[in-house]
C-alpha cells in the first residue's frame, strides 16, 4: 500500500489556512506545503520579521501576523483583527521542557502556550471557521497525570516534563469536548489531533529528556513530522481524529489515523478541564 506524502495533498486554491508558530519547525514545513498547494497561508508568530525571512522565496501566498499565544491580550488581539473566513486553523506553536515561568497573565508559560492559548485563540476564531481545526499534541500525553483543579501548576511543585506531558494531554482533551460541542451546535466544522511522533527538531533536541542525539536514527525527521499534520488539515477524517505516524509506537513514519491515551478519551473530565480553563481564561462556556 502506498504510503501518503506531501505530494498527495490536495489542491487548496482559494482556501486561507492559520498556522501559529510557524516560524521554524515542522510549522515551517507545513506552512510551506499549504502554500505550494495554493493556500493562502497566514503565519501566526511572536517575531514576524523571522517569519518573513523564513517564507522569502518559497512558492506561494504567505502572510506574516504578530501572535503570541501565550499572551492572551496577543490572543485576543489577532482574533478580533480577523475578518472573513478561516478554514483551516493549525494550533502548531509550542514548547517542551522548559523552566518555570508566569506569563503577563499569571499563566504558566509552558501550559498557556501549549494549551491555554490555543483553547482561547480557537474559541475566539470559532465564528470564521468553515472546515477544521487542527491541534498538534505529543505522543507523551499517554504519560500524564493531570490535575484539572491544577493544571495551570499554581499549588503543585512545577515538575518541566510533566507540565509538557499535561499540557499536550489538555490538547487533547480539548480537541474531544470542541468535537462533542461542534457535533451538539450541528457545525460542520472538525476539530481533529495530529502529531509528529518524535521529530528531530529543536523543540525536542533541547530537553533534558532529549533522545534526538541519542536516537535520531530511529526518529522521524522534521519533513516525516509535518506529515500528520498536513494530512489530519486536509483528508477526509472523522472529528476527533488522532492521526500520527504509522510505525511501531507511531514514533516514525508516515501518517494514519490511530488512537489516542485512554484518559485522552474521558468525556467527563474533557468537559471539566473545559469549564476550568473558561473560568480561568475568561471564556464563555
Amino acid at each position: 500500500m502506498s504510503k501518503w506524502t506531501a505530494a498527495d495533498l490536495p489542491d487548496l486554491t482559494g482556501r486561507t489556512v492559520l498556522v501559529t508558530g510557524a516560524g521554524s519547525g515542522i510549522g515551517l514545513i507545513a506552512a510551506r506545503e499549504f502554500g505550494r498547494v495554493g493556500a493562502h497561508v497566514v503565519l501566526g508568530v511572536r517575531s514576524p520579521d523571522k517569519g518573513r525571512r523564513a517564507v522569502a522565496g518559497m512558492p506561494g501566498e504567505f502572510e506574516v501576523r504578530h501572535l503570541d499565544v501565550a499572551d492572551l491580550g496577543s490572543v485576543r488581539s489577532f482574533a478580533q483583527a480577523w475578518t472573513g473566513d478561516l478554514d483551516i486553523l493549525v494550533n502548531n506553536a509550542g514548547v517542551m521542557d522548559v523552566p518555570a515561568a508566569r506569563t503577563a497573565d499569571g499563566l504558566d508559560v509552558q501550559t498557556a502556550t501549549n494549551y491555554t492559548g490555543p483553547f482561547v485563540l480557537t474559541n475566539l476564531l470559532l465564528p470564521h471557521l468553515t472546515d477544521r481545526v487542527v491541534s498538534v499534541t505529543s505522543q507523551l500525553h499517554r504519560q500524564s497525570r493531570l490535575n484539572v483543579d491544577d493544571f495551570d501548576w499554581r499549588s503543585r511543585r512545577y515538575h518541566p516534563m510533566n507540565a509538557y506531558r499535561d499540557s499536550k494531554l489538555a490538547l487533547v482533551l480539548f480537541s474531544l469536548e470542541l468535537q462533542r460541542r461542534l457535533t451538539a451546535s450541528g457545525s460542520r466544522v472538525k476539530s481533529v489531533l495530529a502529531h509528529p511522533g518524535i521529530a528531530t527538531t529543536t523543540l525536542a533536541a533541547h530537553s533534558s529528556a532529549n533522545v534526538v542525539n541519542r536516537l535520531g536514527f530511529l526518529l522521524n525527521d522534521p519533513e516525516h513530522g509535518a506529515l500528520p499534520t498536513l494530512y489530519a488539515a486536509t483528508q477526509d477524517v472523522p472529528g476527533n481524529a488522532y492521526v500520527g505516524p504509522d510505525g511501531l509506537g507511531s514514533i516514525k513514519g508516515h501518517p494514519t489515523v490511530r488512537k489516542p491515551g485512554r484518559a485522552g478519551l474521558d468525556g467527563t473530565t474533557a468537559r471539566a478541564l473545559w469549564r476550568a480553563t473558561a473560568a480561568l481564561t475568561g471564556i464563555e462556556h
